[in-house]
């Protein structure tokens, strides 16, 4: 199977479970519906959720291109990748899914939504620090080491030091 058929399949079930099932089901639960009229408030959900999934699918894509694997922990990739948007962050893919999600919570206006993205950080954040960077520690070793120091684990300007 490609890997571009298996990143597809992880997107789909992960992915969606993430952004669509669990959004779809709290939204069910609370009675919040999308407004009748959409707002600047809302409009601003929607740009920031395009801009959330294109960078999703654009770090999926650069899973299989240089990292010659797929996200999920079952086939990951074989090459680390440190370029595109993982130059600013070491977790593009977890910050997209919170950005997508925050965007269904401006889009329905609703505080479930919001608190579901931030148990969500929480959620992957744990992930990240006891399965994920030990993980790539082991794999990538020094190339990953250096990458930890120069790349923020989630938001923050990359910072030389004076004179380097």
């Amino acid at each position: 199977m490609s890997l571009y058929l298996k990143s597809a399949l992880f997107v789909l079930m992960v992915g969606g479970f993430a952004m669509l099932c669990v959004p779809t089901l709290l939204l069910a639960a609370t009675g919040e519906a999308l407004p009748s009229r959409l707002g600047p408030l809302q409009a601003s959900g929607l740009l920031l959720g395009v801009m959330g999934f294109s960078a999703y699918i654009r770090c999926i894509i650069g899973f299989v291109r240089t990292g010659r694997g797929t996200p999920s922990p079952a086939d990951p990739p074989r090459r680390l990748v440190t370029h595109g948007l993982y130059q600013y962050t070491r977790n593009p893919i977890y910050v997209s899914v919170l950005v997508i999600v925050c965007s269904e919570a401006l889009v329905f206006s609703s505080v479930a939504l919001g608190v579901y993205a931030s148990l969500l950080f929480l959620a992957f954040h744990a992930f990240v620090v006891y399965y994920e960077e030990p993980t790539l520690a082991r794999s990538f070793s020094d190339e990953y080491e250096a990458y930890r120091r120069s790349t923020p684990r989630w938001f923050g300007l990359r910072m030389k030091k004076p004179g380097l």
